[in-house]
């Protein structure tokens, strides 16, 4: 069934009336999410009218309908996309059977792991960004967080619903327990480390959806493959909405790179103290968040040898990305993959079985993708005609997990000493005084059309609306 049920109070494609221990389980579960999104969710919001869009159905065309809703009225739910008749599990050690609709006992604990940590992510997201509203930089920016917000407050939904349909009362405390978790909460904090780190303002914000939830992309596509078909519906659909989280980060940050070279051809200066000075962000200081988030981002891809990742593989729990486009055996028994080390101060290349490597050859994939998105933001330099190139920095660059923790490498992937990191780490990192600035910047732009003079108008509006169309219409 591709349409969307708004009559029930939890809206669905699942026939959730049929199944009423489920849709009682649920229902009580709802408050508990309300009062979640009232305490941890977007701060002072609750009685703003936002232009949001929400799903209508699941089918690839015509699947959103726009038009102003409070927040804590948006019709959160449980959208699956349509079932593939006959579908065939196509990796691992099950392939050619039939894909599963229930969850075979031995897989269960790794796959509750898996929904788990996933589902964690996405109230994790809208904490960190809680206290954004207050300083954004123009209406058209206001609605396109709040927008993400409540796409990842049904990212959370999908998840719950699956831990409530197929993981009985374990699934019911795992769904509380996503509640109780706190990003940065110092006795209760979520799962990923990246997930407790702070979003202080809207550069961060930018960056975050343009590398972190493109992370989201990545494992989403792989979660999709999954021969648990459920999840890989679920999984799907969600990849529909986090498009538009990584739009956001990606058009952000051009919006921000265009300012500034504007000013930069105003004043004919690239003096980063002029042009702070001139209220607007310099290229080197979004040089280093960009390396800050891309590097936290690389490592929630896990340990680069990861016999886990090896067993949700072969299991048939989690595939690679793009796994139908790919050519070999799709068991991947006998080849191997190149990993990073460290040997005598040197980053060295080492072989290892690509089943263990498989985290590994995720992370490769998405810093491709990214690549491609900094590649356009360059353009909006070199269009500007000013002789700056943002760079992705090195793989191995401010690692924290895997083989590369802790060690000590620059952008270019250089091995340096202690001393030389000391004395270069605000040159490749935020430093106190990047992050002061950044936030002496964040004043909040609410009234229609017009924007922080830190960065560019949207070339348009949303749903084709004029970019001064009031996009949030305040109590």
């Amino acid at each position: 069934m591709s349409t969307i049920d708004y009559s029930d109070k939890i809206p669905n494609n699942v026939n959730l009336s049929e199944d009423r221990t489920l849709q009682r389980a649920l229902e009580q579960w709802q408050p508990n999410y309300l009062k979640w999104w009232d305490d941890m969710g977007p701060d002072g919001s609750q009685n703003f009218d936002v232009y949001l869009r929400t799903a209508i159905s699941v089918d690839p065309q015509g699947w959103a309908q726009f038009g102003h809703v409070k927040m804590p009225d948006y019709r959160w739910g449980i959208f699956l996309n349509p079932a593939e008749a006959d579908r065939k599990i196509h990796f691992g050690d099950h392939k050619g059977e039939a894909a599963w609709q229930d969850i075979p006992g031995e897989y269960r604990a790794n796959l509750r792991r898996i929904i788990v940590t996933q589902g964690d992510t996405e109230p994790a997201s809208v904490e960190q960004q809680r206290h954004l509203g207050l300083t954004a930089p123009s209406q058209y920016d206001l609605r396109n967080l709040f927008q993400v917000n409540v796409e990842e407050g049904r990212h959370l939904w999908a998840m719950v619903y699956l831990l409530h349909k197929y993981f009985g009362k374990d699934g019911r405390e795992e769904g509380e327990a996503l509640l109780e978790r706190n990003s940065g909460n110092a006795d209760n904090p979520r799962i990923l480390e990246a997930f407790n780190e702070e979003t202080p303002d809207w550069l961060s914000f930018f960056m975050f959806t343009y590398f972190t939830d493109r992370d989201g992309k990545f494992q989403l596509c792989a979660l999709a493959e999954s021969s648990f078909d459920p999840l890989a519906r679920t999984t799907k659909f969600m990849l529909t909405e986090e498009a538009h989280h990584m739009f956001v980060g990606e058009s952000g940050v051009s919006r921000v790179i265009n300012r500034t070279c504007q000013v930069m051809n105003e004043l004919k200066t690239d003096d980063p103290a002029k042009l702070r000075a001139a209220g607007v962000i310099d290229l080197p200081t979004i040089q280093r968040y960009l390396n800050f988030h891309f590097s936290v981002t690389i490592d929630l891809f896990g340990a680069d040898e990861s016999s886990n990742a090896a067993t949700f593989y072969s299991t048939g729990l989690k595939g690679r990305y793009e796994e139908g486009k790919r050519t070999d055996d799709h068991q991947l028994r006998g080849q191997f993959y190149k990993v990073l080390n460290v040997q005598n101060g040197q980053l060295i290349e080492k072989e290892v079985p690509m089943l263990n490597a498989l985290n590994e050859v995720l992370r490769d994939d998405y810093i491709k993708d990214s690549i491609g998105g900094v590649e356009r933001w360059n353009k909006v330099i070199e269009k500007a005609g000013i002789p700056f190139r943002l760079t992705v920095p090195h793989k191995a660059f401010h690692r924290n997990i895997g083989l590369l923790k802790g060690v000590k490498v620059a952008p270019d992937g250089r091995v340096v000493s202690e001393s030389e990191w000391a004395a270069n780490r605000d040159h490749w990192l935020p430093s106190e005084g990047d992050r002061a600035f950044v936030a002496s910047l964040m004043g909040r732009v609410v009234d229609p059309g017009k924007f922080a003079n830190w960065i560019a108008p949207p070339v348009m509006g949303i749903n084709r609306q004029p970019v001064d169309f009031e996009y949030v219409r305040f109590g």
